[in-house]
């Protein structure tokens, strides 16, 4: 079923009209702790007497949500006895209720991280606050268990309905929108050449690249038809990447955000543009199965959505737009660094890279990166 895409350029008739067609009587909220600072927040606090739904909160969670507090989440969403999900808020907010919603009618005597998902129907809104994860259009999300990072994974979280604020990225810090905004960018990119992306994938991503570049300007200056536009463009890349995931560009930046304390968004786009140069000049180790000259023409195509001659025009362009968002290469701080780096490369996701990328190959672009 397509998602439902409700904006408050609308009005908040539109989420009345959606609340009362799934008749909606009560509500689980999770939303962060600033929640109350958001226009958002007078809506659902008005929701009893207007519309007679009643409504739980939960925002007892971590930035990187653990799984005690997810535990915590369905407990209570279980002895509310809630019909629908609501989710305010950014990537963390979504994961747990993406998890609310899968592990509801699961055994709570048991881990549900080892029981079997089994699909359901519980209406699911989310409301992102930041664009540029595209969360609300992705079955995966992301929690802690003892330590370690989880990813749960099924099409069943995937929320059936989303509402698009603008006026929640007014308050965002420039950096943020740039880097959130960037993370949609290298979403678009890598998922257009995923050895797994499919016709439908790429519509989403040229999409969500062609909103990007010819929004931006006017979404970091706080107009709101242009942070309309950034809000769907996330999401068009989140439907992207949820189709091929990411590919190398993902897979080498996380450690880069720990270690030099820089975002998600920016160390990606540092990657992605050391990453990119380097397939074009060595298609030769295309292990895509469709074949070099696929890959040679996917590069092209790319070039074009970026309304660019050649690949290597269109790799200069993004160069120069890290440039002007002055999006800085951070400086080598230990000779360690880049064995920690490399040990930290997501094999999975190289995987998904159409150009095959050893060791030494990996070693070389972390120069590049951290030696500008």
């Amino acid at each position: 079923m397509a998602q439902i895409v409700l904006k408050a350029s609308k009005g908040y008739s539109q989420l009345d009209d959606y609340l009362e067609k799934i008749n909606t009587k009560s509500i689980f909220l999770v939303c962060g702790k600033s929640f109350r600072l958001l226009n958002i927040a007078k809506y659902f606090e008005d929701i009893t007497e207007r519309l007679g739904i009643d409504v739980i909160q939960f925002s007892d969670f971590q930035p990187n949500p653990l799984y005690e507090s997810v535990e915590k989440a369905v407990k209570l969403y279980k002895d509310s006895k809630c019909d629908s999900i609501v989710a305010v808020g950014g990537g963390s907010a979504l994961d747990v209720a993406k998890c609310v919603k899968l592990y509801s009618n699961m055994d709570d005597s048991k881990n549900y991280l080892k029981q079997s998902i089994i699909e359901n129907d519980i209406a699911f809104l989310a409301i992102p606050t930041t664009a540029g994860t595209g969360s609300e259009a992705t079955k995966f999300s992301v929690i802690y268990y003892e330590g370690e990072k989880q990813s749960v994974s099924h099409d069943s979280c995937i929320p059936t309905a989303v509402y698009f604020d603008a006026s929640t990225l007014k308050t965002l810090p420039e950096y943020q929108k740039k880097s959130t905004m960037l993370d949609a960018l290298c979403h678009s990119i890598e998922s257009f050449w995923s050895v797994n992306s499919t016709e439908e994938s790429k519509r989403y991503s040229s999409e969500a690249i062609r909103l990007i570049l010819s929004n931006y300007e006017k979404y970091l200056e706080n107009e709101i038809s242009a942070s309309e536009q950034m809000f769907l463009a996330a999401n068009y890349a989140g439907k992207a990447i949820n189709i091929t995931q990411t590919t190398a560009g993902h897979a080498m930046c996380y450690k880069l955000t720990s270690l030099y304390g820089i975002s998600h968004g920016h160390a990606a786009a540092l990657c992605v543009s050391k990453l990119w140069p380097f397939m074009v000049n060595n298609i030769s180790k295309c292990v895509d199965v469709r074949g070099k000259l696929y890959l040679e023409q996917v590069f092209i195509n790319l070039a074009k959505i970026m309304k660019c001659e050649t690949s290597i025009e269109a790799v200069n362009k993004f160069e120069s737009l890290l440039t002007t968002l002055c999006i800085d290469n951070p400086k080598v701080i230990n000779s360690n660094d880049f064995e920690i780096l490399k040990n930290s490369v997501n094999p999975i996701r190289l995987k998904n890279n159409p150009v095959k990328l050893i060791m030494e190959d990996i070693d070389c672009l972390y120069h590049q990166i951290l030696e500008k």
